[in-house]
């Protein structure tokens, strides 16, 4: 019978060999990579070195501190939470040199996330947090890093950085709500619903109680509505027994922030709003398809025209992600509610349409959704006709599924089904 030990060592060899698969790496580069001789590239004792974890959860892309759990899987060992904060630390990459100024590092913080400079703007806002001179505005650095894992699609970093910032005594009721927002939505990428539910709803009492007296600040109700909408979406499908009232107020929710963004794009002329206002309305589709209003045809039809439709240059980023989120609201309609070519013709086009879309943003939310939409349309194939079918991807989405699995926790057992039925091609033309 194994010990823990040979079962630490088994999985961190599995996270070697995937290491080594997603890269493409040879027995010799992967050993160079790590800093092993290729022949001790699989370390016997199932306690690795720190440096040695840092290597492999670079090559993976994964934080070093999830390299250390999926090893560990909660055991208590040698690597304390302690621990896991110093090799996150050593895993990141040295700051260029910035402004010594709160005001200086603010500019350069706001053109890295314009440029989608999301790495450097970690760094960025790491040093306002170093130099600012009072708790409200070390609270609102944490906010800026909090949007920048939120740029990288690292929404574990994203809840830290809130949690950080929200800890901070003497903070401003507007940079305590801009933190509250973010954290909500972390949590709801993240399918950690209950607290995204209870922070929107909080956050929204507080806005019905004290309206926004900035044109511009009315946004923030609207997104708070947005992600409570989304987040009643999913729990009607992990809480069967109370899906129709979550259907129900989410669809409550979509309508006013959808009302709310296009009221907002016309009167600040913003037509990026209008977006968002097209993702309220495929969520919001979705919802009224479970509830019976809805036929599921005519729901999946709509977003197929749009995903159809040859792709513009002049796109905002906020309309690309809505046709990519419109194609996932309509591939959770197509698994439900239709079958057999008209099931594999939708699917086929919305997933490709929707990962498109987050290569485009590189939107890890999406990819996630897309990489667990796919493997539940084999089971449905496979468990429908009693067959042993196939499932290809090539090396790319290989590396990917991968990256995906370091960003998102609850992704990792889909992540490794669909490694493990997959077989992998090599992408011609070379990785994107």
């Amino acid at each position: 019978m194994t010990n823990a030990t040979d079962e630490r060592r088994q999985r961190l060899h599995d996270l070697i060999d995937l290491a080594r698969a997603t890269r493409g790496l040879t027995r010799a580069s992967l050993g160079k990579a790590l800093g092993r001789d290729p022949t001790k590239v699989y370390p016997e004792s199932g306690n690795p070195k720190t440096d040695f974890l840092v290597s492999l959860a670079g090559i993976l892309e994964w934080p070093a501190g999830d390299v250390i759990e999926f090893i560990w899987q909660g055991e208590s060992g040698p690597m304390c939470a302690s621990s896991i904060a110093t090799l996150n630390t050593k895993s990141r990459k040295n700051a260029a040199p910035l402004p010594d100024s709160f005001e200086g590092l603010f500019d350069v913080a706001r053109d890295n996330h314009k440029n989608g400079d999301y790495r450097a703007m970690v760094d960025t806002a790491r040093r306002m947090y170093a130099v600012a001179e009072n708790e409200d505005r070390k609270a609102f650095a944490c906010a800026m890093e909090a949007s920048a894992w939120d740029g990288l699609g690292r929404y574990t970093q994203e809840v830290d950085a809130c949690r950080r910032g929200l800890a901070h005594k003497g903070v401003s009721c507007y940079t305590r709500n801009i933190l509250r927002a973010d954290l909500a939505n972390a949590w709801y990428c993240l399918w950690d619903l209950t607290p995204a539910l209870g922070t929107a709803t909080f956050l929204l009492e507080h806005y019905d109680a004290n309206p926004p007296k900035r044109k511009l600040d009315e946004k923030r109700p609207a997104f708070v509505r947005y992600v409570r909408g989304h987040t009643r979406r999913r729990l009607a499908s992990t809480e069967p027994d109370l899906a129709l009232d979550h259907y129900r107020l989410a669809v409550q929710d979509l309508r006013r922030a959808r009302e709310d963004y296009v009221r907002l794009a016309e009167e600040l002329d913003d037509r990026s709003l209008l977006g968002i206002a097209n993702t309220c309305k495929g969520g919001m589709d979705e919802c009224l398809v479970e509830l019976g209003e809805l036929p599921p045809r005519e729901a999946v039809d709509e977003a197929v025209e749009l995903a159809s439709k040859p792709a513009s240059h002049d796109l905002t980023g906020d309309e690309i992600e809505s046709i990519g989120w419109r194609c996932v609201f309509a591939s959770n309609i197509t698994l439900r509610h239709l079958t057999g070519r008209e099931l594999q013709e939708a699917m086929r086009l919305l997933t490709s349409r929707a990962l498109d879309a987050a290569k485009h943003l590189d939107n890890w939310a999406m990819r996630e959704r897309v990489f667990t939409i796919q493997l539940h349309l084999h089971r449905t194939l496979t468990d429908t006709t009693g067959l042993d079918l196939p499932l290809t991807i090539d090396s790319h989405e290989r590396t990917l599924i991968t990256q995906a699995m370091g960003r998102f926790p609850g992704f990792r057992p889909i992540g490794w089904d669909l490694l493990s039925r997959a077989t992998v091609v090599e992408r011609k033309g070379g990785a994107a």
